[in-house]
């Protein structure tokens, strides 16, 4: 009794990061796009969905491998490999936060509006949702974080599950493979494959944000985990969130693929489409469930991001300076940062609410194409000097690590000739 009493303490000290991955990953990479890129191009991009998948594995699991292994997050890592690296890092950071946050925000917006149908407009949503995070998390901090999201990417997973299930049994599949895809080999198709896996099932900068969710829990907990341990949290919610995306995709496929409708460009009009997915195939009665089960699926990932940004420059404010912060430094960046980025959020959706999926697409794009930058960092220093010899990854992950930023690389090269040359 004593023995599975202390593991289960183990187990609840261990997993957490892993859930505010999947809690950040299922979102608008699931709602949106991977729903997008079933409805509109049937099954034949489930190659890229899987591949998409297949190929950030490594490179976000090198966060919880470093944190368990040093007891430091990724920023730490990159300055040690030079202020290079520090600083394109930063460029980067400054260079998305902004618009990935309004992209995560806005749908909320819609989601909440299709709910409640209050009137308001999707900038008073997301302002709103933006406040209701920042209330949460100064309220609960970690702690608070931690237990939500292990608590809300419940509900939504099984009405999806079955809702899939119960499509394959309506004999949809046939229907959708006989149904001949339009072309992705152009320029608006390599622009949405592009979004697609860039966010598909989450950008590569949560590699970072792993990393610090971990060193927080080991803060919170005075345990550090095995890389055993890191791996099996990490492993868990990467694992879910790409079942997660495949299911949505599928739903897209199997409902909407070859009907002759598709996804408008208003957040509040695409909550409604998303949301009648679902009452083709589980009935009338399941549109009430399954639009609170995904407002708050994508509450919980607009909190996850709310809170990671601000973390995230907490932590480059104590690298660039060489020392740790003070009490009094950490909290005034945290809380300074929390409200610059949604504020800065709300002001660009300000402009931009009528054509949300272009402000998603362009989001997601800039995180693909930053991605092979991040990723060779991160293959760099888990095999580097700064990793300890036992957790570097062995010849055969290696290998494989390569074949993962060779693959980002050249689909990167090849979408910027087709924009820039051909298209």
């Amino acid at each position: 009794m004593d023995i599975k009493n202390q593991t289960y303490q183990t187990f609840l000290k261990v997993v957490g990061p892993g859930f505010l991955l999947a809690g950040a990953a299922i979102g608008v990479s699931h709602l949106v796009q991977a729903t997008r890129a079933g409805a509109d191009y049937g099954f034949s991009l489930l190659w890229l969905l899987l591949l998409a998948i297949i190929s950030k594995y490594p490179f976000l699991e090198f966060g919880p491998r470093f944190a368990s292994a040093t007891g430091k997050h990724l920023i730490h890592g990159y300055k040690s490999l030079g202020a290079w690296a520090y600083w394109v890092y930063l460029i980067i950071t400054i260079g998305t936060m902004f618009i990935i946050q309004a992209a995560v925000t806005v749908v909320t917006a819609g989601l909440a509006e299709y709910l409640f149908g209050f009137g308001w407009s999707a900038v008073i949503w997301s302002a709103v949702v933006l406040a209701a995070c920042i209330l949460l998390i100064t309220v609960g901090r970690y702690p608070g974080l931690d237990l939500t999201m292990k608590v809300i990417i419940t509900l939504l997973t099984i009405c999806t599950f079955i809702a899939v299930v119960i499509a394959l049994g309506a004999g949809t599949v046939r229907e959708a493979m006989m149904t001949e895809p339009p072309s992705y080999w152009n320029m608006a198709g390599l622009a949405f494959i592009i979004a697609f896996m860039g966010w598909m099932p989450i950008p590569l900068d949560a590699s970072v944000w792993h990393s610090i969710w971990s060193n927080e829990k080991e803060r919170q907990t005075g345990y550090r985990p095995t890389l055993r341990e890191a791996r099996f949290d990490f492993n868990l919610g990467y694992y879910s969130a790409g079942f997660i995306g495949l299911l949505f995709f599928l739903l897209g496929a199997l409902i909407m693929f070859g009907s002759g409708t598709g996804f408008s460009s208003s957040s509040v009009q695409f909550s409604a489409e998303l949301i009648d997915l679902y009452g083709r195939t589980l009935g009338s009665w399941s549109a009430p469930l399954v639009s609170v089960a995904a407002l708050i699926t994508m509450f919980s990932t607009t909190l996850a991001v709310t809170d990671a940004y601000p973390r995230v420059v907490t932590e480059l404010r104590e690298v660039h300076k060489g020392t740790p912060l003070t009490a009094t430094e950490r909290n005034l960046t945290y809380y300074a940062t929390i409200i610059i980025v949604p504020v800065v959020a709300v002001f660009i959706l300000t402009y931009l609410t009528g054509t949300f999926t272009i402000l998603i697409d362009f989001a997601a794009g800039l995180s693909f194409l930053a991605a092979p930058i991040l990723g060779w960092f991160n293959l760099k220093l888990i095999t580097s000097k700064h990793t300890p010899k036992d957790a570097r990854p062995s010849k055969g992950y290696r290998v494989f690590s390569w074949a993962c930023l060779i693959f980002l690389i050249v689909f990167s090269v090849v979408y910027l000739y087709w924009r820039f040359w051909i298209g």
